[in-house]
């Protein structure tokens, strides 16, 4: 029963996806970042202020398993703070945008939305990352690389 359940599904999730991605970001020759203090170690800012904030240009931390989603999209946050130094929270609110993917067994991968709130102003931005493709991974624009996590 579970296998014809799991079969339904994703037959409707691949019914869903698109036959053509349209994310604009991917780079299969895109280093992974070295893991620095505990989180990435982001040393370039995005120039295109789509990067992170639309669906076709999402933070790119893949190719990785869904359940090691959690602790990179961790390493990704512990690596920046706000504009002004704030302290930022994120909670993962909907997961949309199906796309062909090759990097896992059914064919097809999904975008993750993050919602990122600032300590003590009433700001707040969502953020896309797609776990299943490679790309740069850069600061988007509204946010600022810790001091801490940069080299010297």
């Amino acid at each position: 029963m579970r296998l014809l359940i799991l079969g339904i599904f994703s037959l409707l999730f691949l019914a869903c996806t698109s036959t053509k991605s349209t994310i604009k970001n991917i780079d299969p020759n895109a280093k992974r970042p070295k893991i620095v203090n505990n989180a990435f170690e982001i040393t370039e800012y995005a120039n295109d202020s789509n990067y992170g904030y639309d669906a076709d240009y999402p933070i790119n931390l893949g190719p990785l398993l869904d359940k090691q989603e959690e602790a990179n999209i961790k390493l990704f946050f512990n690596a920046l703070e706000g504009e002004n130094g704030e302290t930022i929270t994120y909670t993962k609110t909907e997961t949309c945008c199906p796309f062909p993917s090759n990097t896992n067994n059914i064919g097809a991968g999904t975008l993750s939305i993050y919602e990122v709130n600032f300590k003590g102003i009433p700001k707040k931005i969502a953020l896309y990352f797609n776990i299943y493709e490679k790309g740069q991974i850069l600061c988007p624009k509204g946010l600022k690389i810790k001091k801490t996590t940069l080299q010297n």
